[in-house]
C-alpha cells in the first residue's frame, strides 16, 4: 500500500494561537514548516470568550508583539471595543483588553498563515509521533502518511480525547463540535510521557435579539484606543466602538443552581478533569462563596455580523432546562434564548514539568509543547508558549542556542518558569501577582524589555530594533535634562505650584523632583518647562513612569541582581541529590524529579525549602574547593 510521504523541517500539531505563533515563528525564521490541523476552520478559533488581553493577559500580548508574534497586530486589526484595565491604578497592573469579532480575528491570522513563506497548512489529524534513541524523528497522520522531521511543536490545546459535557450530555468533540483529535495520546504515553486529564468550560450563547439592555449597565470602549502592536499606527485604531454590558444573578439564580447542584456532571463526578480555580464555572462560585448575593455577568457581542451574544462570568456544565430557568433570572435576560449551550470540557494535557524551561521535552530532543497541551489556560498563555517553543525548535534545528527568557526580564519568563518548576494540577492562569518584579515588567514597556531578543533570533527587522534603540535614548536623553533643568523659588513657580495644590519651594529644585510629587507630573510641568522640545507619546509616558517610581525601580532592580546571582550558578541536569548529606528526604525527591538547571530553578520547587538551598549551596561549594586542590 502507498501513503503519502514528505520531509520538513519542522512540524506543528494544532492550529489554535499557539499554533499559529509557532508556526509563523519558524516559518518566519527560514525554516520550512508544515502546521496540522483537524479543521482549517478552526485556525486562530475562539471557542470561548471574544476577547484579548485583560490584566496580566495584556503584558503577554504586548510581549508576544515585542519578540515578533502576530497577536497584538492581528487583534488591532478585528477588535469591536477596547479598553485599559486598571487606569485609576499605578502602571504596573495597567492592561490592554479588546473585544474581537470572532470570525474576523481568525480569518485574518489564517490570512497571514495562508500568504507566510516556508509554510504549509495541512488538513489532516497527527496520531503518532516517531523517536529513535531518544530523538524526534517524524510523525504519521491518521490516514497513514508520513512527515520526516528535525523538529516537533505540540500544540494541540483542548482537542484530545476531548469530551464536551453538559447534564447528562456528552458529545466526544472537541470546542464548537469540532472533531476530538482521537489517537496522539496513546502515541504519547507508549513514549512515556505523563498526561493529565484538565477540563475548561465556557459560557451559552444567546440572542441579542433576546436581551433587554435597559435593564443592565452600558460599559463603553475607552475614548482614545491605544494599539497592542508597537507597530500599529495608533491613528489606525481609533474608530467607533461596540458596548459591552454588565448586569448580575441574584437569589433567585442561586436558588436553581443549588436545587440543581446534583444534576451538574462537576458535582456529580460524571467530570473527571481537574478545572481552573481562576475560571470557575457559576455552580462552582455559588456552592464556593455561598455568602456572595450576586456575581457579575458580561455580556460581550461576539461580532459586528452575529446577534450572538457571549455571557461572560456565567459558565456551566448544567442541564440545558436548568441553563434556561438560571439564565431566565438574571435581569435582562428574562425571555432570552440560547444560541449555544454552556458546555464545560475535558481533555488531555500532560504534566509540564518534563519540560526544560526552553519548552523542549527532557527526555526527547526535538519534541516542544506549548500552549493548553502544557497545563495552562488562556488564549494569551497559549500564544506566549507557542511563539517560545517555535522559536526553540528553529534554534534546535539551526544548531543554535536556545531561548529562555527569564522571570526578571517578562511575564512570559513568570508564565514558563511557573509550569516546568512548580506543581500544577490544575489549568495555569497567568496573574500579576504571580510576577515579583512587575513594576519593571510593565505592559507599556515590553519593547524596551524584549525587542533585542526578538532581533537577535532574527524575528524583528533591523529597522524596527533600531527604532526601539532610538525611542530608549530619547527616554535617556530626556530624563537626564529634567534631572539637570533646576527652577528656583521665583513668584511663577509658586503660583504655577500653588495652582495645583503642591507644596511652595523653599530652595530650588529640579524638574524631576517636581514631577515625583503625586500631584503633578510630565504634562503638567510643561508649563514651567521652558526648554522642553516635543516627544512621542509613548516615549512621555515612560519618562513620566521612570521618574515617578525611581525608587521603587531601583530597589526592583536590586532584587533583580540577586536573582541573577542564583540563576547563574548553573546545575547539572544529570545530578545525584541523594549523594548530598544534609538534605531533606522531600528536598532529594523533587530535586531529582525536576532536575534543575539552575540554583534559582530549585529554589522556586514546591518542598524545596530555603535551608535546604542553603544546604545545596555549602556542598556545591565543598565539591569545588575539592576540585581545585586535586588539580
Amino acid at each position: 500500500m502507498n501513503y503519502v510521504e514528505e520531509n520538513y523541517d519542522v512540524l506543528v500539531v494544532g492550529a489554535g494561537h499557539a499554533g499559529c505563533e509557532a508556526a509563523l515563528a519558524s516559518a518566519r525564521l527560514g525554516l520550512n514548516t508544515i502546521m496540522f490541523t483537524v479543521s482549517v476552520d478552526s485556525i486562530a478559533l475562539m471557542p470561548c470568550n471574544p476577547n484579548i488581553g485583560g490584566s496580566s493577559k495584556g503584558h503577554l500580548v504586548r510581549e508576544i508583539d515585542a519578540l515578533g508574534g502576530e497577536m497584538g497586530k492581528n487583534i488591532d486589526k478585528t477588535f469591536i471595543q477596547s479598553k485599559m484595565l486598571n487606569a485609576s491604578k499605578g502602571p504596573a497592573v495597567h492592561s490592554l483588553r479588546a473585544q474581537a469579532d470572532k470570525k474576523n480575528y481568525s480569518q485574518s491570522m489564517r490570512e497571514v498563515l495562508e500568504n507566510t513563506e516556508n509554510l504549509t497548512i495541512r488538513q489532516a489529524e497527527v496520531s503518532e509521533l516517531i523517536v529513535e534513541d531518544g530523538k524526534i524523528k517524524g510523525a504519521k497522520t491518521f490516514s497513514g502518511a508520513v512527515y520526516h522531521v528535525k523538529a516537533v511543536v505540540l500544540c494541540t490545546g483542548t482537542y484530545l480525547k476531548a469530551r464536551c459535557i453538559y447534564g447528562d450530555v456528552s458529545n466526544p468533540t472537541g470546542p464548537n463540535g469540532l472533531q476530538a483529535a482521537n489517537h496522539l495520546t496513546d502515541s504519547l504515553k507508549a513514549l512515556g510521557i505523563e498526561m493529565y486529564r484538565f477540563k475548561t468550560g465556557t459560557p451559552a450563547r444567546v440572542d441579542k435579539r433576546s436581551i433587554d439592555f435597559s435593564k443592565m449597565e452600558e460599559q463603553k470602549g475607552d475614548e482614545k484606543v491605544i494599539p497592542f502592536s508597537f507597530t500599529t499606527n495608533p491613528e489606525s485604531v481609533q474608530k467607533e466602538q461596540i458596548s459591552c454590558w454588565l448586569t448580575y444573578t441574584n437569589k433567585d439564580t442561586h436558588k436553581i443552581i443549588m436545587d440543581n447542584i446534583d444534576r451538574s456532571p462537576l458535582f456529580s463526578g460524571a467530570i473527571e478533569g481537574t478545572g481552573p480555580r481562576y475560571c470557575p464555572s457559576i455552580e462552582d462560585k455559588v456552592v464556593k462563596f455561598a455568602d456572595k448575593e450576586r456575581h457579575q455577568v458580561f455580556i460581550e457581542p461576539e461580532g459586528l455580523y452575529t446577534n450572538e451574544m457571549y455571557l461572560g462570568g456565567m459558565s456551566s456544565s448544567l442541564p440545558e432546562d436548568v441553563q434556561y430557568a438560571m439564565y431566565r433570572t438574571v435581569p435582562g435576560l428574562e425571555n432570552v434564548k440560547i444560541v449555544r449551550n454552556a458546555y464545560a470540557i475535558e481533555y488531555d494535557c500532560i504534566n509540564p514539568r518534563q519540560l526544560l524551561p526552553t519548552l523542549e521535552f527532557k527526555a526527547i530532543k526535538g519534541l516542544f509543547s506549548g500552549g493548553q497541551f502544557n497545563g495552562s489556560s488562556g488564549y494569551e498563555e497559549a500564544a506566549a508558549q507557542g511563539i517560545m517553543a517555535g522559536i526553540n525548535a528553529a534554534m534546535y534545528v539551526k544548531g543554535k542556542e536556545q531561548v529562555v527568557i527569564d522571570r526578571s526580564q517578562g511575564y512570559i519568563g513568570v508564565l514558563i518558569d511557573d509550569l516546568v518548576t512548580k506543581e500544577n494540577h490544575e489549568p495555569y492562569r497567568m496573574m500579576t501577582s504571580r510576577a515579583e518584579y512587575r513594576l519593571l515588567l510593565r505592559q507599556d514597556n515590553a519593547d524596551l524589555r524584549l525587542s533585542r531578543i526578538g532581533y537577535k533570533v532574527g524575528l524583528i527587522s533591523e529597522e524596527r530594533y533600531n527604532s526601539v534603540v532610538r525611542k530608549q535614548e530619547n527616554i535617556n536623553r530626556e530624563i537626564e535634562r529634567l534631572e539637570k533643568t533646576k527652577v528656583g523659588a521665583s513668584g511663577r513657580i509658586q503660583e504655577f505650584l500653588e495652582k495645583n495644590g503642591s507644596t511652595a519651594l523653599k530652595t530650588a529644585a529640579s524638574l524631576a523632583e517636581l514631577i515625583r510629587r503625586p500631584e503633578l507630573d510630565y504634562e503638567k510641568i510643561a508649563e514651567i518647562d521652558d526648554e522642553r522640545q516635543p516627544l512621542p507619546d509613548d516615549v512621555i509616558n515612560q519618562v513620566n513612569i521612570e521618574i515617578k517610581y525611581e525608587g521603587y525601580i531601583a530597589r526592583q532592580l536590586s532584587q533583580v541582581q540577586q536573582f541573577k546571582k542564583l540563576e547563574n550558578k548553573k546545575l547539572d541536569p544529570e545530578f545525584d541529590y541523594t549523594v548530598v548529606p544534609s538534605l531533606r528526604k522531600e528536598a532529594v525527591q523533587k530535586l531529582n524529579l525536576y532536575k534543575p538547571l539552575s540554583i534559582g530553578q530549585a529554589s522556586r520547587i514546591s518542598g524545596v525549602s530555603p535551608a535546604d538551598i542553603s544546604v545545596l549551596l555549602v556542598f556545591l561549594e565543598q565539591q569545588k574547593r575539592k576540585k581545585e586542590q586535586q588539580k
